[in-house]
């Protein structure tokens, strides 16, 4: 695999979450694309290429948005694939830069919050979800989610308190980050006695449903310190679908089969990543990418988490540093890009109220697109800071 070294990944913005909204994805669509013209300084006009996912805006897809933003890109892709799709995103706009297939292009996740839009969603996510889950009455994410959670709790011996750690660290990490939903402080013991939502999680086991937008750009680094840009490089990334089918319930993922090639492009490891981002709407998810990214072996996630602080203002390893998808929210799919916002704010000096105290090197990593036993996509990432 080639590099990025000529690539600028520079921009984070978001719209602020909002639990229920009368806007459609469309709305939250043109305020980020505003937000980020402004962000660097560039009129609509320059923006040639467009990446964007939602799960809302069906049956439209990227090119209905180009009316309704009002931009004539050039280069175009539309990526329903959740919680995968910022990396993805990235790492397609940073090839079309590299190749001179576009030369601004506007990543950006949106989706809304209105009464109807999460029944709808649930009733019409897949074909498989429709005729093979859903009339045994699976629907929705939380009852998949549940049996891949004790699924991993019978095979590796985990327990809800293991779970639980996690959501604590990331709820503290919450209460710096400026945009987060929830930043009351949360106890094990909250969590423990939380009400059950689908045996074995409990209410602070599941994602927060909500409204709202992220955004990055990418570009060539010279026309980011033409622009006085502060970005971050794109050391290597990689995605994976459909990892592992054979196995009958998700115990891993594709991170497992990427991460080598990864770490190899990158010319970094586990030990020199200071921000670990990972898709976090449920615990067990970040449990998979932990392990598979090599931060420790299968199955010892649980330690892990109670052996490192990963707080945002922590000397050593940080993990999901605005308080991730739990706490933060999750507004559809830009879900899958919030983590790369952030780790994108946290690399450029830019962090809203949760600063670290050394960022150079970031990893992210996404897992998107549920089926009954596992979701297809997954994709990671790592950044490295210090551009201009």
């Amino acid at each position: 695999m080639e590099g990025y070294a000529d690539v600028a990944i520079c921009c984070p913005v978001s719209v602020p979450y909002q639990r229920h909204s009368p806007h459609s994805p469309v709305w939250f669509f043109c305020e980020a694309l505003s937000r980020l013209l402004g962000a660097a300084g560039l009129a609509k006009g320059e923006i040639d290429g467009l990446a964007a996912s939602s799960l809302m805006h069906a049956p439209d897809t990227a090119v209905a948005l180009t009316r309704d933003l009002g931009i004539s890109p050039r280069w175009l892709e539309w990526l329903p694939t959740g919680g995968a799709s910022g990396i993805m995103a990235m790492q397609r706009a940073a090839r079309a830069v590299a190749a001179g297939d576009a030369d601004v292009i506007a990543c950006i996740a949106a989706d809304s919050a209105r009464p109807d839009d999460f029944a709808r969603l649930l009733a019409n996510f897949s074909h498989a979800s429709r005729a093979a889950v859903n009339p045994y009455g699976g629907l929705g994410p939380n009852a998949v989610f549940a049996m891949i959670t004790r699924a991993y709790m019978t095979r590796f011996g985990a327990t809800r308190t293991d779970f639980g750690r996690l959501c604590v660290s990331q709820r503290r990490n919450a209460m710096a980050y400026e945009q987060a939903l929830f930043r009351k402080p949360l106890t094990l013991d909250e969590y423990l006695e939380a009400r059950s939502i689908s045996e074995p999680l409990g209410l602070y086991d599941c994602v927060p449903a909500c409204a709202g937008a992220e955004a990055f750009l990418v570009m060539p680094v010279a026309r980011a310190r033409t622009l006085g840009l502060p970005y971050a490089q794109l050391l290597a990334a990689g995605e994976r679908h459909n990892a592992y089918p054979a196995d009958d319930i998700a115990w891993r993922g594709g991170w497992a089969l990427e991460a080598e090639r990864l770490y190899d492009l990158a010319g970094r490891g586990p030990a020199d990543v200071d921000l670990l981002q990972t898709y976090d709407d449920y615990p067990v998810i970040s449990f998979l990418q932990i392990e598979d990214l090599g931060f420790c072996t299968k199955g010892e996630a649980g330690r892990f988490v109670a052996e490192h602080d990963l707080g945002f203002a922590s000397p050593g390893l940080v993990h999901n540093s605005s308080g991730g998808q739990l706490s933060a929210g999750q507004a559809g799919a830009a879900g899958g890009f919030l983590g790369l916002v952030e780790a994108l704010r946290q690399l450029t000096g830019t962090a809203m109220g949760n600063p670290m105290a050394k960022c150079q090197t970031a990893l992210v990593s996404g897992y998107g697109m549920v089926v009954y036993d596992r979701c297809l996509s997954s994709a990671a990432a790592m950044l490295g800071g210090d551009g201009l």
